[in-house]
């Protein structure tokens, strides 16, 4: 929620899929946004099927999907998400923007100003993960 047009700084990654690790080829599929002064933590995921088996035609959609579900349980905190979620927001966006050499990897952070964090993760998974309208 805006407070009366102020705007503060937040900080993003974008999620990516590597498929085959050993190859680097990747395609985005989530955003990660983090506002220390709104108190906000969250994320924004859609896994592209026909992408993923594009670079991989035996990849596991269904364990990738469960690998960005497990990234947006930590950021919100869910039951299931394990000493993570129980981290307070910095540490929890922190732990998820660490690099790694997993299927699911944290693209570098980036900053930006915003009203709206929440409407801001919708506008980038707009910008940068889901497909392009023709």
């Amino acid at each position: 929620m805006s407070r009366s047009g102020t705007r503060d700084t937040f900080e993003y990654a974008v999620l990516r899929v590597v498929p085959r690790v050993e190859r680097g080829e990747a395609f985005n599929a989530g955003v990660l946004v983090y506002c220390r002064q709104r108190d906000y933590l969250g994320s924004r995921v859609h896994l592209d099927v026909d992408r993923l088996h594009a670079l991989d035609p035996t990849a596991d959609a269904e364990a990738i999907r469960r690998a960005l579900q497990a990234a947006t349980d930590v950021c919100a905190a869910a039951p299931g998400a394990g000493a993570a979620g129980r981290e307070a927001l910095g540490s929890r966006f922190r732990w998820l923007t660490a690099p790694r050499s997993t299927v699911i990897q944290p693209g570098p952070v980036h900053t930006g100003l915003t009203e709206d964090p929440d409407a801001e993760a919708d506008r980038l998974l707009r910008l940068l993960v889901l497909p392009v309208e023709a």
